[in-house]
């Protein structure tokens, strides 16, 4: 891998455009991703916030859902915001009937935890890992982590609730850092992509 890694923003639903532009401004080649041989071609992954159900959905439709699990376990680094934190749980403690995770994170996740649509919000949020003072986070209907198991480490808190987690290569945000003009977390993401080149 180059110093410009090469990074997939799952594309089946959600603000995928956001992520796009966020990644190549922390010095990435960002792409959608929505097939498998699109999968095999990035070297690390963003799962946008969306509907989680309805990406979940999408992803066994397309045939992604067994090449996401099959790449996450395998190590590759993957991002999710909002709806892509539900889906790199290991466990949801509310699914929807049918609503299947990709895992990665030893967390269980509570879906729409922070209220309705007409609740969201934005809230300064640090985030350990991160310098120069706290990131701007948009809460959109966003999950939060009831618990994290002992590999999972909590990089962010909100109102006492975790609201950013990390465990090895995968990362993941209840918050939406690609709708602020911040690109921070993203270029913490890309730098995790870098290490592993």
């Amino acid at each position: 891998m180059s110093d410009t890694p090469v990074i997939g923003v799952l594309a089946l639903q959600g603000d995928v455009r956001e992520h796009l532009i966020a990644l190549a401004s922390a010095d990435a080649l960002a792409r959608p991703v929505r097939r498998p041989e699109e999968l095999a071609e990035v070297d690390g992954l963003v799962i946008p916030g969306g509907e989680s159900t309805t990406m979940s959905k999408l992803a066994t439709l397309f045939g992604m859902l067994e090449p996401l699990r099959e790449r996450v376990r395998a190590g590759m680094p993957v991002y999710g915001t909002c709806a892509g934190m539900i889906l790199l749980a290991d466990k949801i403690l509310d699914p929807r009937s049918g609503q299947e995770t990709i895992g990665g994170i030893d967390m269980i996740v509570r879906r729409n935890a922070f209220g309705r649509q007409n609740e969201s919000f934005e809230a300064a949020v640090e985030v350990a890992g991160i310098e120069g003072g706290p990131v701007e986070g948009v809460f959109i209907r966003a999950p939060w982590v009831e618990s994290v198991g002992a590999r999972a480490e909590v990089i962010a808190e909100h109102g006492g609730h975790i609201v950013a987690v990390r465990q090895g290569n995968v990362l993941a945000t209840s918050f939406h850092p690609e709708l602020t003009g911040d690109h921070r977390v993203h270029a913490l993401f890309v730098d995790m992509v870098r290490a592993m080149g």
